[in-house]
């Protein structure tokens, strides 16, 4: 199985400025991404940054590093111009591992390479996991996903779907999940023909997209089809914020001292 992860990694985050350097157990976050990256079954494995201290920073530990434009709207424009100066054909595969997901399993990015190489006729393959807690259904920040019987995605929205029209009528409503019917909660992790790629940055943003806030809505919009499948694990919370930020130094701090006294 061959395949590319490409991690987008920028420096101007509004929330965290320098995400990509901030040390995790004598680590800059962007080396643990890569470490996880490589024990995927990935053929190869590119940093693409905008800033040259994020490519000093990979020097050190031998990341193959693209230099992008700092223009890019999102993550999936820095794709396409990796892809671009590479010259990957249009039938080759690129995974998108977020630079602020240090603790990826190497196991979801290979599964979401291999569902993509299952399914010709998807131009993207993504994940998801079930939800369980009923105010995970109505929380706007927690993106839904519904897909028919061979896991294509029919819609992504941050709205409850599907609506349980007789469930939560009168004082039942939203108090529970219904029995028989699955939540799913999309986990952003994205593998891309290149093809999709070249195709979706000359498409202006969608109606549904921009309403939703949702860039996977540009592509089933346009007619892509996406390939989503339950997680074969849940991946721990990105880096968003400093909170995050010190809760996953202190879970690899503690995760060191076990790894010395076991």
């Amino acid at each position: 199985m061959s395949y590319t992860v490409v991690i987008p990694a920028r420096y101007a985050s509004t929330r965290l400025p320098g995400k990509p350097l901030a040390d995790i157990a004598g680590k800059p976050m962007i080396e643990h991404v890569y470490d996880r990256a490589c024990e995927s079954h990935a053929s190869r494995v590119i940093v693409a940054t905008d800033d040259p201290r994020i490519e000093a920073a990979c020097r050190p530990f031998g990341a193959e590093v693209v230099m992008t434009s700092a223009d890019h709207a999102s993550g999936t424009d820095r794709l396409e111009e990796v892809a671009r100066l590479m010259n990957f054909g249009p039938d080759e595969r690129v995974v998108n591992v977020q630079g602020d997901e240090p603790l990826m399993p190497p196991e979801l990015i290979d599964q979401v390479a291999a569902n993509l190489e299952a399914h010709p006729d998807a131009a993207i393959a993504t994940l998801c996991e079930r939800i369980s807690v009923v105010g995970q259904v109505f929380n706007p920040n927690v993106v839904k996903v519904v897909f028919d019987h061979r896991g294509m995605a029919h819609y992504f929205s941050r709205a409850p779907i599907p609506w349980a029209r007789d469930a939560w009528q009168g004082e039942s409503a939203q108090k529970q999940i219904p029995e028989g019917v699955g939540y799913y909660r999309h986990i952003g992790i994205y593998g891309y023909r290149v093809s999709l790629l070249q195709s979706f940055v000359t498409w202006p943003p969608a109606p549904t997209e921009i309403t939703e806030s949702l860039e996977q809505l540009r592509a089933l919009y346009n007619g892509a089809r996406i390939h989503v499948e339950e997680a074969c694990q849940v991946p721990p919370s990105g880096v968003d914020t400093q909170q995050d930020l010190e809760r996953l130094r202190q879970y690899m701090a503690a995760k060191q001292k076990e790894d010395l006294n076991p």
